[in-house]
């Protein structure tokens, strides 16, 4: 006959034993979330954070899958439940089209945002800033060095109509001015050109873009009126299909923690923009910053159940 503590004993080794493969079979997920369908909406800054995001699933022994699509279709996709990650919900800029999505719980936004500090207004050379042209009331007194042009991007954009419109209304005395659109690559040249003969320009910047790094550049204030405050600040969020994140908890831990800076994607989109492959670039970074990983894969498993952050290690020869 067994002795009671010998009893006890035993009941207390098959506890932990349940409880050990209790908490396994919890952090094992349905096999359907083993394949993460991202959409990549186009853009180099989205192209870019996604890569970073598929690779390290690709560490934990995901199976991530990357669609290009629209922002409308992308939407689309989220809400009817092909897609199941969205990095790119630029706002204010999406805002319509997003919002009532979000208002008939179609779609979830995660807060806070994965990349915060972004913005978007005009800009010009640093020679400029330090000559005086500090703000948007300062352009008019220097039409005749930047020719009495300011520099947009392509024809149809948001940005182009906000300073068309300040021509057109003779906002901060720019009725004489003239706005010159182009490409986003084509503009760039032309402040590329005009930087080499320390030339005056007045351009449309932006961040995140590898420009804040290969241009000394400044950002003019006092533009609040057109493009919005804190030099047309912008965030941008992570949306999700309505259940993957009860779904899917553990690749839903994995894109809840997920942060950016501009500074990351400033660096990052340099050799994606050079044609670099996405994934490759994204390896590239993880490696050279592999500090990143610590916040990003902070109670994270593997597809199988082991810690993720030495699994993701390993996979990038870190």
């Amino acid at each position: 006959m067994t002795s009671l503590p010998a009893t006890k004993k035993l009941l207390a080794c098959l506890f932990l034993a349940l409880t050990s493969l209790g908490a396994s079979a919890q952090s094992k997920e349905d096999a359907t979330c083993h394949t993460v369908r991202f959409v990549d909406i186009g853009w180099t800054d989205i192209t870019s954070t996604t890569a970073l995001a598929s690779v390290v699933f690709q560490g934990l022994g995901y199976d991530p899958k990357i669609t290009q699509a629209s922002v409308p279709i992308s939407l689309a996709g989220l809400k009817t439940k092909q897609i199941d990650v969205s990095l790119g919900y630029w706002w204010p800029v999406q805002e319509k089209a997003v919002q009532p999505f979000l208002d008939a719980k179609q779609i979830e936004k995660l807060d806070p945002p994965n990349l915060s500090g972004a913005k978007a207004t005009l800009a010009v050379p640093s020679y400029e800033y330090d000559a005086g042209l500090k703000t948007f009331q300062d352009i008019a007194k220097h039409k005749d060095e930047l020719d009495g042009k300011i520099y947009g991007i392509e024809p149809g954009s948001s940005a182009n109509a906000q300073i068309q419109k300040m021509i057109d209304t003779n906002q901060f005395g720019l009725g004489g001015f003239k706005l010159v659109q182009s490409s986003e690559a084509g503009m760039l040249v032309t402040v590329d050109r005009a930087v080499r003969d320390k030339k005056w320009v007045v351009f449309l910047g932006w961040e995140p873009h590898p420009m804040n790094i290969q241009i000394k550049m400044n950002y003019l204030s006092g533009g609040d009126a057109v493009f919005g405050p804190n030099y047309g600040e912008a965030r941008v969020y992570t949306l999700t299909n309505p259940d993957f994140l009860t779904r899917c908890p553990n690749a839903g831990k994995l894109v809840s923690n997920l942060r950016f800076t501009t500074q990351l994607e400033n660096q990052l989109m340099i050799p994606v923009m050079n044609k670099e492959r996405p994934a490759d670039a994204a390896k590239a970074y993880l490696k050279k910053n592999p500090q990143v990983l610590d916040a990003w894969l902070a109670g994270v498993k593997t597809v199988d159940g082991k810690d993720g952050l030495p699994a993701v290690k390993q996979y990038l020869g870190l």
